[in-house]
């Protein structure tokens, strides 16, 4: 159902007297938020509710409601219908296959494997965090890694998603990795997804960035502008003088401020972009400097 002008918490309020299994809310109008600070969660100017019932809900009593809690006389746009019965959550691995990042690094889902005797491979299942090397920024910072030298170097994965960044340093050769997330869900996912590519003992994780401490040889951030700038110097200084830094989830007409925060430390080589979806994302990379 279209919320137009209908108030979120009034509704989901009703859909849970009526027993709702899951609420989901959905962009209606094609206008993506990309930058929310973190804890916020705002919602989109046209907003589509959908909420997932039993087989037997009364859904007149639940329109009607609707309409006495938010004291309208007509619903606005809505449809109904029957939902077969799957393991929804793991409905998207019919659509993850085996994907290659550079040379050698590949990302694969559960067992399937790959006919590459070079390959690296990391198992994944980023369970409800963000990373699996679909998305362009990802799968710049994925194809970095695999041209660097990686063997006995120390790594940081910050805003770690799933863990797919720090994971694959590791197999690529680094003597050991920290990944921080401000989101419970990511922490779980990277723990989970270590164990799972054997690689635990050697990858501190952490829930948010205040208890990363020291320097590292290379530094991944693969958040959003406006936290990437808004961290200029944190993240900076966990980058070793003369050693890497890798920025994603900038957008092209972001990329002069993110470079203008980050002068101080950073210098940085050519932007790398890559268009997906309409939008046109870049990775950037440089060598801390004095600073």
């Amino acid at each position: 159902m279209d919320l137009e002008t209908l108030n979120p918490d009034t509704v989901e309020a009703v859909f849970a007297r009526h027993g709702v299994y899951s609420i989901t809310l959905t962009d209606a109008g094609d206008k993506p938020l990309l930058e929310p600070a973190p804890g916020e969660t705002p919602l989109w100017r046209k907003t589509r509710i959908s909420g997932l019932f039993a087989p037997d809900t009364d859904l007149e009593k639940l329109e009607d409601d609707l309409l006495q809690a938010c004291g309208i006389d007509e619903l606005p746009t809505h449809l109904a219908g029957t939902v077969e019965n799957r393991a929804w959550e793991r409905e998207w691995l019919k659509d993850f296959s085996p994907m290659r990042f550079g040379r050698r690094l590949w990302i694969c889902p559960g067992d399937t494997s790959v006919d590459d005797d070079d390959a690296v491979v990391v198992r994944l299942d980023p369970g409800l965090a963000f990373g699996t090397g679909t998305h362009a920024t990802t799968a710049l910072c994925l194809e970095w890694l695999d041209e660097l030298p990686m063997t006995d170097t120390t790594m940081l994965d910050y805003g770690c998603g799933s863990g797919v960044l720090a994971i694959a340093a590791l197999l690529l050769g680094s003597q050991s990795a920290s990944a921080t997330d401000i989101d419970p869900q990511a922490v779980t996912a990277t723990l989970s997804n270590a164990h799972r590519n054997g690689v635990i003992e050697r990858l501190a994780v952490t829930q948010g960035a205040k208890n990363i401490q020291g320097e590292f040889d290379v530094v991944v951030a693969n958040i959003l502008a406006g936290p990437l700038i808004e961290l200029a110097g944190s993240i900076a200084h966990h980058v070793k003088i003369g050693r890497l830094l890798a920025l994603s989830g900038i957008l092209y007409e972001q990329i002069d401020d993110v470079l203008d925060a980050y002068a101080p430390w950073i210098a940085f080589d050519r932007p790398v972009v890559r268009e997906q979806g309409g939008q046109t994302w870049a990775r950037l990379t440089g060598r801390r400097i004095e600073g």
